[in-house]
């Protein structure tokens, strides 16, 4: 008998027209696939993956969060589409394709995903548009889903020894309203308890953490509260940009593969991290962009970087996932729990440094700053603020604090995340995955950007997400990103900086 978590909930109430909270997977296959042989895969899957397998059970007058309820026949005929590209078939018209594809809200009274067959391109490849609701799974959550459908050789596995296991079904309706008002009754409670345990992360929390003191009084309440000295966190205010504001209903998309090995290189000869090249990366890229698009701001953008909260995974883990390529890969969908375990912190991404190896640098910083706050105070106020919201309120408080914060002070310029994939070859019913491109949101509040990488044998995977009004062409950013990471590999290790 699962039900949404508050936070859950959140991803469905803010959504509109124009804020859509689809996440996704562009797989590109190196043959041929047939739907009704991905159609059979489902189905011998499907069992096993509960995300897929669930749709929702909305609680009477809203009075509390949905539940999860199984789907008792699931229409593999209106899950699993196929369509075909026209000629020539090339990366620009599959990206359109899934550009629109992406922008479409999925039918809240069916389980929560589609899968888009996509044929027409050159060399006989095959791509593979996989879509899910994020309030049913976050960016782990999304890869293990990914990889209960893949194959580590080309022969597919058979199913896992043990039965899989089926939800308990949704309580009756009497016991749903019955469960809502006790919820309700407890909210005040938990809205006293969130606020005394939001003061010591005042700093972390977008547009509070500008209050004048609010990290003075973080400090002294986490001294207070025992928690021992935590680095401070900068105060970041969002300059406004091209990509600040609310977004339109529209998306444009864009794909690139990035060498895996000369991330490493430049991770090797700058002695920092994977995931703090990826950042560097991002931050040049973006810089490129600016400059021939209206101009470079004079102080940082700002950076939503999600990390995950999920038990027995460490802390700190950036980008939904962690700067560890390879680990953990091929799972089928165990372990990873259900719903949304995922927290946002922001970096500073220094694009007013015209030196590279300064920008390099000062990522380092940052995000070495915030893994260190983060392992000593993990940041789970997002969780703990959504459930002290009365559920019968949330949507139109989530729908007009967006609208808000999105007009009026944007408290990120973009989202920057970094998912972990598995560095061997992988398949979907016997056909070779060449790459995984991740498909992320776009809203008012994070801005028209949104940039995820998913390494995958021997490559960094890149998705680059934008609003069609604010950054028409979004392959112009694809280019950035090569060039970004060129300018890293020919800079001077031993330059000062």
């Amino acid at each position: 008998m699962p039900q949404l978590s508050a936070l859950d909930a959140q991803f469905l109430h803010f959504e509109t027209v124009t804020n859509v909270a689809n996440i996704a997977g562009l797989a590109v296959l190196d043959g041929h696939l047939l739907r009704a042989d991905l159609q059979d895969l489902l189905q011998r899957r499907l069992p096993y993956v509960p995300a897929l397998r669930r749709k929702l059970a909305p609680v009477p007058l809203g009075l509390d969060h949905p539940y999860w309820q199984e789907e008792d026949d699931l229409d593999l005929d209106y899950h699993v589409r196929e369509i075909g590209l026209p000629p020539p078939g090339d990366d620009r018209q599959l990206a359109e394709q899934v550009a629109r594809l992406h922008s479409r809200r999925l039918d809240r009274g069916r389980p929560l995903w589609e899968i888009y067959l996509i044929h027409g391109l050159p060399g006989d490849r095959t791509a593979l548009y996989t879509k899910i609701h994020h309030a049913a799974v976050d960016g782990i959550g999304g890869a293990d889903v990914l990889a209960a459908l893949l194959d580590v050789t080309p022969e597919p596995a058979p199913p896992p020894p043990v039965e899989p296991e089926h939800d308990q079904p949704p309580p009756g309706l009497a016991e749903m309203v019955a469960r809502g008002l006790a919820r309700l009754a407890t909210n005040p409670a938990h809205a006293v308890r969130f606020a005394a345990d939001a003061v010591p992360h005042l700093d972390e929390i977008p547009v509070v953490s500008r209050l004048p003191g609010a990290a003075l009084v973080s400090g002294i309440a986490r001294r207070l509260a025992g928690e021992g000295h935590a680095p401070d966190l900068p105060v970041l205010p969002a300059p406004r940009t091209p990509f600040s504001g609310p977004v339109s209903a529209h998306r444009r998309y864009a794909f690139v593969s990035l060498p895996l090995e000369e991330i490493k290189q430049v991770r090797k000869a700058f002695g920092v991290t994977v995931n703090d090249v990826v950042m560097a990366v991002c931050a040049g890229a973006l810089r490129r962009w600016l400059a021939a698009h209206g101009g470079v701001p004079a102080r940082p953008l700002v950076a939503g970087v999600p990390f995950s909260v999920r038990p027995g995974e460490g802390t700190g883990r950036s980008g939904e996932g962690s700067e560890r390529s390879g680990e953990g890969a091929g799972r089928s969908g165990e372990g990873s729990g259900p719903g949304n375990q995922v927290a946002i912190m922001t970096a500073p991404l220094a694009v007013h440094l015209a030196d590279p190896v300064e920008r390099l640098h000062h990522v380092r910083q940052s995000m070495h700053r915030i893994k260190d706050r983060f392992s000593l105070a993990p940041a789970r106020w997002l969780r703990e603020f959504s459930e002290s919201m009365p559920a019968a309120l949330m949507g139109l408080a989530a729908r007009s604090a967006f609208g808000l914060v999105g007009q009026a002070a944007p408290p990120i310029n973009l989202i920057v995340s970094n998912v972990p994939g598995p560095q061997f070859p992988l398949y979907v019913c016997g056909v070779r995955l060449l790459g995984n491109y991740p498909v992320s949101v776009i809203t008012d509040v994070s801005g028209g950007i949104n940039i995820t990488a998913f390494s995958y044998d021997g490559w960094l995977d890149v998705g680059v997400v934008t609003d069609r009004d604010m950054v028409p062409d979004a392959w112009e950013l694809t280019d950035d990103l090569r060039a970004a990471l060129q300018e890293l590999r020919e800079a001077e290790p031993g330059r000062p900086h």
